[in-house]
């Protein structure tokens, strides 16, 4: 029972952090490209690479690693806004925010998880 709470306190907090990005993020730019998105992303994979390195004991995983990083980035939201720049036929945009999900994704996993913890 105390893990399911962990992993929900998390997910309840990773969720907030989420919502309160994309908000400012609506208030200083008008681009319709998803940077909000691609912002959690982003600073998820990084995270959540950074928190594998360091070998976190089970609550701070659970916490963390499930919960809040769970919550705090976006697989559905990500292929939903792919499906409207596919569906407005907005090909640039649509390549460009795949190309830089998915590399910047593994490059930011990969940087969190070499940084030495020692």
């Amino acid at each position: 029972m105390m893990q399911a709470m962990l992993v929900a306190a998390g997910g309840f907090f990773g969720a907030v952090f989420r919502f309160g990005i994309g908000q400012m993020v609506k208030k200083i730019t008008e681009s319709t490209f998803p940077i909000a998105t691609l912002f959690v992303n982003l600073t998820g994979s990084f995270l959540l690479g950074w928190l594998t390195r360091a070998h976190a004991d089970d609550s701070i995983r659970l916490f963390f690693g499930i919960g809040f990083m769970g919550a705090f980035t976006t697989f559905s939201t990500f292929k939903l806004e792919n499906v409207h720049f596919y569906r407005k036929r907005q090909w640039k945009h649509l390549i460009a925010y795949l190309a830089i999900s998915y590399t910047g994704g593994l490059l930011a996993a990969f940087l969190g998880f070499m940084i030495n913890f020692k």
